[in-house]
């Protein structure tokens, strides 16, 4: 039972306001979202900020679901079997942050594109939004390769990121975007 309290414990000193854990499907994304409004609502937090926030949020959640491993079980595919979506909040502004399990084979693409992302600026990430709607397709999985790119430039700050190893055909991906109450 002690680790209720070693949990608890660490959402204070971590400044969580949300945590969800487990298996994400639209619905669940949907309640999330709405949690997560109704406390940004509560906070009294600026509106262009909570917009800010939120944006990041959707997109975040929706990479989850749409891009996040799909584990089957004996039942069934499961969207995202075992992510993690949380928020925290300091004096600075909110973090996002995200983790799901993702084919290993798929961690040096998606490590190429990040850090491309990152070193770009925020003339380049426009240029580079308006590129992505006049070329590229819906994908399979119901993307068009924005996510990423909607969340740097909602954040202003380059998006955190790393890989765990979870086992012989997994890494756990793991995504944390600030978001500053101060305009870059």
């Amino acid at each position: 039972m002690n680790f209720i309290y070693d949990l608890h414990r660490t959402v204070m000193s971590q400044n969580l306001i949300l945590v969800y854990g487990g298996d994400f499907t639209q619905e669940t994304t949907k309640s999330i979202l709405a949690l997560a409004e109704h406390n940004l609502d509560s906070s009294g937090e600026n509106s262009a900020i909570k917009r800010r926030v939120f944006n990041i949020m959707v997109e975040a959640l929706q990479n989850i679901v749409k891009h996040g491993s799909d584990q089957g079980t004996l039942a069934g595919p499961l969207v995202s079997k075992g992510a993690i979506f949380m928020i925290s909040k300091n004096d600075s502004g909110y973090c996002v942050l995200t983790g799901n399990p993702i084919p290993k084979g798929d961690v040096a693409r998606l490590t190429g594109n990040l850090n491309d992302l990152n070193s770009k600026d925020k003339e380049s990430l426009k240029e580079m939004r308006k590129e992505t709607m006049k070329n590229t397709q819906i994908s399979e999985k119901g993307g068009a390769g924005l996510g990423f790119v909607d969340m740097k430039r909602k954040s202003g700050k380059k998006l955190e990121f790393a890989f765990s190893d979870k086992d012989a055909e997994y890494d756990f991906f793991c995504l944390k975007v600030n978001v500053s109450r101060e305009k870059d």
